[in-house]
């Protein structure tokens, strides 16, 4: 099934996405699984981010082809960092390139959006926690992580791009083929079963620490090929059975007199 946030003029809500049709939620098994009556179409809707996530943790360095592409050392241990939750955005919304920044860089990225509170569990149960599986770009702003800077790097407005729905039926995350686009152009190719630590390694090693609650976000890294946007660009995150994630770069606007 497909879970989605969404604006119908003043009202935003939640739903599930059945066909061309958005309807009501109803609790689940693990969180809000289950359809209820129908409330609109699908093109009446503006699409939102689909959870609103208190934590996004991150996991950097994750795949075998960009640390050969880099020429990092193999990883012992996930290496993580956080994005903030003020840089959640969803389909359709517009990534602001922040002024003066000199490169901005797509990441395409399995996210993994957590339903129900998760604390030291067992790397072979980590389906139990899981509600699904969604589209995320971890936008970078490569100068502020070149001087050090990385919360800045991470974790200016816009910089996590989510959506367009959490699709809660896949069944192996570590077999889904993972693409990006930029202006239709195939940048980033891969499958998550290059993953250095798969979705239970990490969710095991992260929640020894951080206690994740139902709607937060793990991003699990992203391939060989990281690029940059400029003003304009159109990038595209897809992955297999489970969407489409479309965002467009633009440049601020001037503060209003």
């Amino acid at each position: 099934m497909r879970l989605i946030r969404y604006r119908k003029g003043e009202h935003t809500g939640a739903g599930a996405l059945v066909g061309d049709y958005v309807h009501d939620v109803r609790d689940g098994p693990i969180g809000r699984t289950r359809p209820g009556p129908r409330v609109a179409s699908l093109d009446e809707v503006e699409l939102l981010a689909p959870c609103d996530p208190r934590v996004i943790v991150c996991a950097g360095s994750n795949y075998a082809g960009q640390i050969a592409e880099k020429q990092r050392p193999w990883p012992t241990q996930p290496a993580l960092f956080l994005k903030a939750p003020n840089t959640l955005i969803g389909p359709g919304a517009a990534v602001i390139r922040p002024a003066g920044l000199q490169r901005l860089e797509y990441e395409g990225e399995l996210a993994v959006v957590i339903g129900r509170t998760a604390r030291e569990i067992p790397a072979t149960s980590f389906a139990d926690y899981v509600l699904g599986y969604t589209c995320a770009n971890d936008i970078t702003a490569d100068d502020w992580r070149a001087d050090g800077q990385w919360t800045r790097a991470k974790s200016a407005d816009t910089f996590c791009p989510l959506g367009p729905w959490i699709e809660t039926e896949i069944t192996d995350p570590a077999s889904l083929r993972l693409s990006t686009l930029v202006n239709g152009r195939t940048v980033q190719d891969a499958s998550t079963a290059d993953m250095v630590f798969g979705v239970g390694e990490l969710l095991a090693f992260v929640t020894r620490w951080i206690t994740l609650q139902p709607g937060d976000v793990l991003l699990t890294g992203s391939p060989a090929n990281v690029g940059p946007l400029v003003s304009g660009d159109q990038v595209e995150i897809r992955i297999e059975d489970v969407g489409t994630l479309s965002n467009s770069v633009l440049e601020p606007q001037p503060p209003e007199a």
